[in-house]
């Protein structure tokens, strides 16, 4: 979103992708937003804070009378915060899904919302980051800071408080060199950082750090660093035109580092400080956390020193996330049962929840409701093949799998065409520049790759998933029967969400543990996977990097493919960048890794959606990455009536 307020100067840089956005009003009483791709657009690095556009929400086409706003806005969600309110674990993704983003934790950087719905664009602009200018070789990034922001306990938000932020998460990664979401475009070799350095500057404090401490936090050897309270320099070791796209969600999302030294620190990589997890971090945002029921609720009450109460109604309009809200109160629930989180929708008992697979039947039969439909190629399902467990890491056994799926039959239930991974179609001329075609249900092609295989006694195949998600159960049903349909029998086990994603780490925690995850698994259990971040880059680096923090289900690591990975963040040249992509696709489709489902026509809830009552609700934005950081709106932008 843009920001407004006094005029400040940037530059823009055009960057990259693909996108072109509809919206359509469906008939009976449902109203639905449908995003759909084209073949050319562009992302925008915006760093003015102009406030000539304004943002759109999403909105309801009910003429009919409202009720007056409730004083608690209740929304139900379906699965919970995997560790609780501990935005520590950012860098591992491990927030997901973060109920605080942008009402508690506000990031460096926006994306504008009208851009990305309507234009067939997608526009990095302002926010905590007033504005920044990148150097001609996209090397150096320059970001300079709001001047006027606190956290919600008073201490102000400043160039400090971002510096330690940004090297606590990468000392957690145990000093690695791609602690930014798996990204290795910083030269670390000169941050002497750790535990002494974290000691020396918690004796001053990141308010008014003491010489010694800004000794540190100013050294221009090393990749970060600062020149003042409201300016902070971030230093590529090698081009990467989408930086900003890294500081949206994750560890973009600032919290008061001034307040984590004064309660225990960071922890070590082994043991994060885990008083967060019930004792939320302060943070910038509107609302701060005033309650929380593990495994239940988190409850949210309006900060009465908002930082953004001194904003006019023509910046809020311009820069809607910054809204400081309309109710004083907001819960959010966890409720594993799809039916019981229908039924508390449809009684009154809370305005917006997240419907699944099971019980879609009901929304859309229900003229009271509204839903969100997303644009296909923001969301994707793949089936992940363990290439370091027997059998599966043989070829020929992942080829025959690949081509034994009823991928039509499994894009019925993602409501969403086939693609070819592991870009998202999103994203253009990035996606698939080689015209590689999607795998084809085959038995008889199967049944040769198996027989190639040449494998005596074929085990039993152990296919993960996790409880409270109906298409995760449907899809691994599917899968089960296309499989036996060539003599492969598989066994699904159906875990807790937090089991789940326990076995799943940095690509060097899987290579070590690969039977923790079985033979194979859809990404994200089956509920449909969105990056961390808003770039081309990201599913490769999430899904057949040999440096991903997390994600590589798959555990594929392979040198020609990761020099594709490596392209995107050693060139600024899109010629050079989209060769590589090509060679590498070839690769992948032979290595067959995955399994490229389906992208995803609804928001990527488990095959449903968000749903809410039309005559209360009149619009609400979302998470920019659609559910790849948070499942439910950006509440502080929720209007009624």
């Amino acid at each position: 979103m843009k920001l407004g307020g006094s005029n400040r100067k940037g530059i823009s840089r055009t960057v990259v992708v693909v996108i072109i956005i509809v919206i359509i009003i469906v008939a009976g009483g449902l109203s639905a937003i449908y995003l759909r791709p084209s073949t050319s657009s562009s992302i925008t690095t915006s760093t003015t804070s102009s406030s000539t556009t304004t943002s759109s929400s999403i909105t309801t086409s009910t003429t009919s009378s409202a009720p007056s706003t409730p004083s608690t806005l209740a929304i139900d969600d379906w699965v919970w915060p995997a560790y609780d309110l501990n935005e520590l674990y950012a860098f591992t993704e491990g927030t997901w899904p973060n109920w605080l983003e942008y009402t508690v934790y506000q990031p460096l950087v926006w994306v504008n919302e009208t851009a990305e719905y309507q234009h067939g664009s997608i526009e990095y602009t302002p926010a905590l980051a007033a504005n920044w200018t990148v150097s001609a070789n996209a090397t150096l990034y320059t970001f300079n800071l709001r001047n006027d922001v606190h956290f919600s306990n008073g201490d102000p938000f400043n160039a400090y408080q971002v510096w330690m932020q940004m090297y606590g998460f990468y000392y957690l990664t145990d000093n690695s060199s791609s602690w930014l979401d798996g990204y290795t475009i910083f030269d670390m070799n000169n941050s002497e950082f750790g535990p002494a350095t974290i000691a020396l500057i918690n004796q001053s404090g990141l308010i008014n750090p003491n010489s010694q401490a800004l000794a540190i936090m100013q050294n221009s050897s090393w990749p970060i660093y600062v020149t003042g309270p409201y300016q902070i320099v971030f230093h590529l070791e090698s081009p990467f035109l989408f930086l900003p796209g890294q500081f949206i969600g994750y560890e973009g999302l600032i919290f008061d580092s001034n307040w984590v030294l004064q309660h225990g620190g960071f922890g070590t990589p082994t043991a994060i400080n885990s008083y967060f997890n019930q004792n939320a971090i302060p943070g910038s945002g509107p609302y701060e956390v005033s309650g929380i029921a593990e495994q239940n609720y988190i409850q949210f009450t309006q900060d009465p020193n908002y930082w953004g109460n001194n904003l006019s109604q023509s910046e809020i309009n311009s820069n809607p996330y910054f809204d400081s809200g309309h109710v004083k109160n907001v819960i959010v629930y966890y409720k594993s049962n799809d039916l019981t989180r229908y039924t508390d929708l449809a009684s009154g008992t809370v305005q917006i929840a997240n419907i699944q697979q099971a019980n879609w039947n009901l929304v859309t039969s229900n003229p009271e409701f509204s839903y969100v439909t997303t644009p296909y190629g923001l969301q994707a399902a793949a089936l992940a093949l363990n290439t370091l467990a027997y059998p599966t890491n043989i070829t020929d056994v992942r080829q025959a799998i690949v081509h034994a799926i009823n991928y039509t039959e499994l894009e019925q239930i993602y409501n969403g065409p086939p693609y070819v991974g592991p870009s998202l179609p999103l994203y253009g001329g990035y996606y698939d520049p080689g015209n590689i075609p999607p795998y084809v249900f085959n038995t008889t092609l199967a049944e040769q790759y198996l027989s190639k295989a040449n494998i005596t006694n074929f085990p039993t195949l152990d296919m993960t998933t996790y409880s409270g998600c109906g298409t995760c159960t449907e899809a691994t049903q599917i899968i089960q029967a296309d499989l036996a349909a060539i003599g492969i029998t598989v066994n699904i086990e159906v875990q807790t969400d937090a089991t789940y994603y326990a076995a799943y780490g940095s690509y060097q925690y899987e290579l070590s543990n690969p039977s923790l995850i079985g033979q194979i698994s859809l990404i994200s259990g089956g509920a449909g996977f969105a990056t961390a971040d808003l770039d081309p880059a990201g599913m490769w680096v999430a899904l057949v990097s040999c440096t991903a923090l997390a994600e590589n289900w798959a555990i594929y690591c392979n040198p020609v493919v990761q020099k594709a990975v490596d392209a995107f963040t050693s060139s600024s040249n899109v010629t050079y960048i989209q060769s590589m992509e090509k060679q590498a696709e070839t690769q992948i489709y032979n290595d067959a890794p995955y399994g490229w489902i389906g992208t995803l026509g609804l928001l990527g809830s488990a095959g449903g959606s968000l749903v809410w009552q039309k005559d209360v609700i009149s619009g609400f934005l979302l998470d920019p990455l659609m559910t790849g950081q948070n499942t439910i709106p950006i509440f502080n932008t929720v209007t009624f009536g």
